[in-house]
């Protein structure tokens, strides 16, 4: 059973490849096929503005050599207008089914002299590319064919202002996207007051979990990174040495009855990946 049909309907799991850096794309091939019991696996966009293999491209060679359903990340920065509905045209070509629209972090993160392009939104992007499903270009105009493309969004369960998050939530609901894969999140009573909230928007959701590393980690996530925030609580109890593995433990068990399934942030860590979607779905099983 595709992602499309599970979606909404049993429990799913996905989790991010990260982007390629180089041509040898058969590390992540082998790797991809170590993960067990994944539904769908993303691939990055050039993250952090980096050169890094095309992630549409990637994607399909992943997917054809794995099987495994990928969701290439698709930025409003690096394509016109134009371009964009010429990749997206590619894209299903090439038997991509999932695109997941992101803004992409600004040129001025990496090491290039390069110009952001930003023609869109993306909410606009995501109108665009559910147009190119009826068959129609970002003018409306009819073209040859149409595209089966299902759209993934992103959303911040820990944002600052919720209010804010909601409407750009709302945003791209109205814009039509299809399911949410949400940033991570530690707090589970802030996870619970999210979902309730979001998931009157009748999507589905997959709740962001990353296990962390280290104390270490978790202080440096508190520090850096925008819209994540590890609570004092579990600082304290990663200081009496309880493990990141232990805490997504707890913090899954607290809310997994409430969401549509987990979108892991394993950074790579392919057997403490495998290690959450067993857990989970023992959990499922009782």
């Amino acid at each position: 059973m595709s992602l499309t049909n599970k979606l909404g309907k049993t429990f799913v799991f996905t989790t991010e490849l990260g982007g390629i850096n180089g041509t040898d794309i058969d590390e992540s091939i082998a790797r991809v096929r170590e993960y067990s019991g994944l539904d769908a696996i993303n691939i990055h966009d050039c993250p952090n503005a980096r050169l890094r293999m095309n992630s549409v491209m990637a994607a399909a060679v992943i997917n054809r050599a794995t099987g495994m359903e990928t969701i290439p990340h698709f930025t409003c920065r690096d394509r016109s207008l134009l371009g964009t509905q010429a990749d997206l045209l590619g894209a299903h070509a090439l038997g991509i089914r999932y695109l997941l629209p992101t803004t992409g972090d600004g040129p001025q993160h990496g090491p290039y002299n390069s110009s952001g392009v930003y023609d869109y939104n993306s909410a606009r992007l995501i109108e665009v590319i559910k147009s190119f499903n009826k068959g129609k270009d970002a003018n409306g105009e009819d073209f040859k064919g149409q595209t089966l493309f299902t759209v993934a969004a992103t959303a911040t369960p820990a944002a600052a202002n919720m209010e804010a998050e909601l409407t750009n939530i709302r945003k791209k609901v109205t814009a039509g996207t299809d399911f949410f894969q949400t940033q991570p999140v530690y707090d589970a009573t802030q996870a619970r007051r999210f979902l309730d909230k979001a998931k009157a928007f009748g999507k589905p959701v997959l709740l962001g979990v990353m296990p962390l590393k280290s104390l270490k980690m978790a202080e440096f996530v508190n520090k850096n990174v925008a819209g994540v925030t590890v609570p004092a609580d579990i600082l304290a109890q990663m200081e009496q040495g309880k493990s990141g593995f232990e805490v997504a433990c707890e913090f899954i068990r607290q809310v997994y009855r409430q969401v549509d399934g987990l979108h892991i942030f394993g950074m790579g860590d392919v057997a403490v990946t495998n290690r959450l979607v067993a857990f989970t779905k023992e959990l499922l099983e009782h």
